[in-house]
């Protein structure tokens, strides 16, 4: 797509979500798999499903709703993606990190995103939540290639840094306040849709991954190249393949996380005004 096309298609998606919602949004949240009820937080909603959104594509995954709250949480204006896109629906990943770049128009700052993944450090167990110091990009997609448009960002963004240390210290602080342990690991990032193979598994174990999954490493590569800072959560909602004798399954995906949500719900709240 031409520069011109894609600056005009950011820019016409972000009016409409203004011509809804009026106040900048400080904070956005992409909410992962069974991980919605954190949409309960958002004080004075205004919802907008996401084939209302001109140019925004539309979520086909069970335990992602495909709407967009506006409101306030914890006095902060916030953003809230209820429902992610992933390069596995078919979507291109300039089109899964499309929501960003209208985030950044719209004047966020700071991104939280979370997702449920696979335990591959063999200490986790199903329930953790993890805090991601890093990712491994094994889509082997990158939503910055092509021409660079300067106005989004610089060409050669600088990923030392692609989760905040910042705010992992804050997301530490409160969850000891909470009585909660956090773990913090690298996080991989796969196609999918397939899980992946218990030899699989041992590979990415090998090159340090400590959570596996299908989103955000995409979302996050244009929130830095935008200049937003974040912070990420991993719930880890099942065991990866090899490690327990026992086949894989979305519906413990979602069991998991529905296990969880009021710890991860406490916390969220407890994180967002000290972002």
């Amino acid at each position: 797509m031409e520069q011109a096309s894609v600056l005009a298609n950011i820019k016409k998606a972000a009016a409409f979500i203004k011509g809804k919602y009026p106040a900048k949004p400080e904070i956005a949240l992409i909410l992962g798999s069974g991980l919605g009820i954190l949409a309960d937080l958002v004080e004075n909603a205004v919802t907008i499903p996401y084939e209302d959104i001109p140019n925004f594509p539309v979520s086909t995954v069970e335990g992602h709703a495909g709407e967009l709250l506006l409101g306030t949480v914890g006095g902060r204006h916030v953003l809230l993606m209820k429902g992610r896109f992933h390069i596995y629906e078919g979507y291109g990943v300039d089109t899964v990190s499309f929501p960003v770049r209208v985030m950044k128009e719209l004047g966020v700052e700071k991104l939280l995103v979370t997702n449920a993944a696979g335990g591959v450090n063999t200490e986790y167990k199903p329930g953790d939540l993890m805090v991601i110091r890093d990712h491994i990009n094994f889509t082997f997609r990158n939503p910055l290639i092509g021409p660079n448009l300067s106005e989004l960002g610089v060409r050669f963004p600088d990923m030392s840094e692609a989760y905040s240390r910042r705010l992992r210290e804050v997301a530490h602080r409160v969850a000891a306040e909470q009585g909660l342990t956090l773990q913090e690991g690298v996080y991989i990032g796969l196609l999918g849709p397939s899980y992946e193979t218990p030899a699989e598994i041992r590979m990415v174990r090998t090159l340090g991954a400590d959570a596996v999954g299908m989103s955000t490493v995409s979302e996050v590569l244009v929130a830095r190249h935008a200049g937003i800072e974040v912070l990420g959560f991993s719930c880890i909602s099942n065991m990866a393949a090899g490690i327990l004798d026992q086949p894989l399954s979305h519906e413990e995906v979602m069991e998991t996380t529905d296990r969880v949500k009021q710890t991860f719900l406490k916390l969220i709240l407890g994180i967002i005004p000290q972002m």
